[in-house]
């Protein structure tokens, strides 16, 4: 059964600036959940068919995509717009331009100055190994889940933690110094391993719907948040490799934390609901339950939504390319690179070439003719190095992140719940 523990807190900092009250000892309360294999889980009837929406709603998604957008270029997109509203759910603000050019820069100059930049990559980098290792039927690891972990604080000052499970005490909220005022303590140190392998053992079961698997495997993780930081990035990873895994999704990426930063109260309501004391199978622990995956299924359902709206003007924005290219014979590095721009909105040479399996002077021509039509725009990175921009695919991906940030899927109607970008210029805009 699900409990807390107390816990007395040591206090050891010396009273250079630090309150008397932060450098204290006291009395504090961790969780210890239920272990998740060989248990029985409830779906309401509600519930059920919220999650079967849910399922629908991203499959469709996935399976249709190719009718309006490259599929690759949508795919990047998604994995770009995921690693960014996850990284700004743990209060990476960093909008899409902004991260744009600081990828731009790491590939010509070998490195980025904005540091912000360079840890919401580093989530990109992480976010796309999740994705590409758990195909369907794969089995999800420990190894893997370190790995992701490893990859999201590369070149942070906590890189050295990257990959290990925690060896102290962590908790969220209250006091940066110690856990006796924290809203919430996770699990001691010592029960990590063994809450881990169970929790990893469960992502690879295969006996509830595999949204409400993803809802409840990403709730024990923060639950139990193994590391001593960038757990929510990782478990909000967890998401897609269960999804993948399942074989929902294969070819595209629902941005599902888009939704989760924009319903923030709600999301972290439905954690509290689902950390239940006493027995599973309580009524009040299978309420809890359901009134967590009925969220979670809820924000999968509205994300798909959006990224299919999404695909759309961006299939209308490559058709007024091309009417504006016209003639664009077929197959040519032109034709190739428009299909990839959605994906890519800021590109060197070097990389259009890389991105069509084109030679260089190839892509170079393509990316002048884009330009002279003013489809791309040049501009400078680092010193002296020239990159291009897709001014109308920025603005369009923007238009995306501001959707997912209105409560009604409308910033006009209702008002953004988190920090946005600002929407451009009248006539920067996809049709």
């Amino acid at each position: 059964m699900s409990k807390l523990v107390r816990h007395r807190w040591v206090g050891n900092l010396d009273g250079g600036g630090i309150s008397r009250r932060d450098r204290g000892s006291g009395m504090y309360q961790v969780y210890l959940p239920d272990r998740l294999m060989n248990r029985e889980i409830t779906l309401s009837g509600d519930v059920a068919a919220d999650v079967t929406e849910a399922e629908i709603a991203i499959t469709r998604l996935d399976s249709e995509a190719r009718a309006l957008v490259e599929t690759e270029a949508l795919s990047r997109l998604l994995l770009r717009a995921e690693a960014i509203a996850s990284s700004r759910i743990e209060g990476l603000e960093i909008g899409a331009r902004r991260l744009l050019r600081a990828d731009a820069a790491r590939e010509l100059e070998g490195e980025s100055s904005d540091v912000t930049a360079v840890e919401v990559l580093a989530n990109i980098d992480a976010m796309a190994v999740a994705v590409e290792s758990a195909g369907p039927g794969e089995p999800i690891t420990e190894q893997l889940l370190c790995e992701v972990h490893q990859r999201l604080l590369a070149g942070t000052g906590l890189a050295e933690h990257g990959g290990c499970y925690r060896e102290v005490q962590n908790w969220i909220g209250g006091s940066s110094f110690n856990p006796c005022a924290a809203a919430f303590v996770p699990p001691p140190p010592e029960d990590v391993p063994e809450l881990m392998a169970d929790l990893v053992g469960f992502c690879n079961s295969e006996d509830l719907p595999a949204v409400a698997q993803a809802a409840i495997a990403h709730a024990q993780f923060e639950t139990i948040h193994p590391f001593i930081d960038g757990n929510g990035r990782t478990g909000r990873a967890l998401i897609h490799m269960i999804l993948r895994r399942r074989g929902i999704v294969g070819r595209v990426l629902v941005p599902v934390s888009l939704v989760l930063a924009t319903w923030s109260d709600a999301y972290i309501d439905g954690l509290t609901n689902y950390r239940y004391m006493g027995d599973p199978d309580s009524p009040e622990a299978v309420e809890g339950m359901n009134i967590w995956i009925a969220r979670f299924a809820a924000a999968c359902a509205r994300a798909a939504e959006d990224a299919t709206v999404y695909e759309s003007k961006a299939a209308e924005l490559q058709r007024s390319w091309r009417e504006r290219l016209a003639p664009v014979r077929a197959n040519s590095a032109v034709d190739v690179l428009l299909g990839k721009l959605v994906g890519a909105p800021i590109l060197t040479v070097t990389t259009a070439a890389e991105l069509i399996g084109r030679s260089f002077p190839a892509a170079n021509s393509a990316v002048e003719r884009l330009t002279a039509a003013g489809i791309l725009k040049q501009l400078s990175i680092g010193r002296r190095n020239r990159a291009f921009e897709a001014p109308e695919a920025i603005a369009a991906f923007t238009a995306l992140e501001r959707r997912l940030a209105s409560p009604q899927g409308d910033t006009r109607i209702s008002d953004p719940q988190r920090p946005v970008p600002r929407r451009g210029r009248r006539g920067a805009h996809p049709p």
